[in-house]
């Protein structure tokens, strides 16, 4: 969610490669692109909303209303909707511990994927108690199951582990401060962006009104930093699939 359409897709658009194209949703949306593979949507919403510019995942779902109905019978809050937009109809809510998702009910655009060797390449809940928090979501979306595409939730490393298919596709890690003002340490779900390499991205992210918030890290996962755009939105930028 950002506050100006146009200047979001100059900075991502220099600092990840990517090109963008409108979408059914309206003049405010556009659908990032990166080697021709959908894998962002920006929304000019922070200002009308009056919330945060911040990335916030989006999980696809059947009945949005039914969603919605099991994320206020477990004493999470549905924000916004769900409501009409275009081809669907999405919602905003906030899990029991304030991090922020959100959920489509509609079409979505083929090849659109996480962890599949293109951005986004990972997502990351950062929450107060991840075993729990993994029971939230598998309730409220079905997760775990049995049937054929089913998302799989595994417990590695003392990290909740989800995984679609073969590809792993994001990691519940416990421990943030619920209370805590620093937006890297309270419930959040964080995201990553491939890039092809670190020093361009934050020479772009710094040249452009963005910048650094971490130092530049590398391990067995490859390079990473976290980076935050001009109105604050942040997201990390790695060489390869964050263990």
């Amino acid at each position: 969610m950002a506050r100006d359409l146009h200047a979001a897709q100059h900075f991502y658009g220099a600092v990840l490669g990517w090109e963008f194209r409108p979408t059914r949703l309206g003049e405010e949306f556009s659908v990032a692109f990166s080697g021709g593979a959908p894998v962002a949507g920006i929304g000019a919403l922070a200002r009308s909303l009056a919330v945060a510019v911040e990335w916030v995942p989006y999980f696809a779902v059947d009945d949005a209303d039914a969603t919605a109905a099991r994320i206020r019978e477990r004493s999470a809050t549905v924000a916004v909707g769900p409501i009409s937009f275009g081809t669907g109809r999405a919602a905003l809510a906030a899990d029991r511990d304030g991090a922020v998702f959100g959920f489509w009910q509609g079409r979505v655009i083929p090849d659109w994927s996480v962890g599949q060797g293109r951005a986004p390449a990972w997502l990351e809940l950062r929450t107060r108690d991840a075993f729990e928090a993994a029971i939230f979501y598998a309730e409220v979306f079905d997760w775990g199951c049995e049937r054929p595409g089913c998302v799989q939730v595994s417990y590695e490393d003392e990290h909740v582990v989800l995984r679609h298919g073969a590809d792993k596709v994001a990691r519940l890690t416990g421990g943030a401060v619920e209370a805590a003002p620093d937006p890297r340490i309270r419930p959040r779900w964080h995201v990553y962006f491939y890039v092809p390499d670190i020093g361009t991205a934050i020479s772009a992210a710094t040249r452009l009104g963005g910048g650094a918030v971490t130092e530049p890290e590398t391990d067995d996962a490859g390079d990473r930093v976290m980076l935050r755009d001009p109105d604050g939105g942040i997201f990390t930028v790695v060489t390869r699939l964050p263990g």
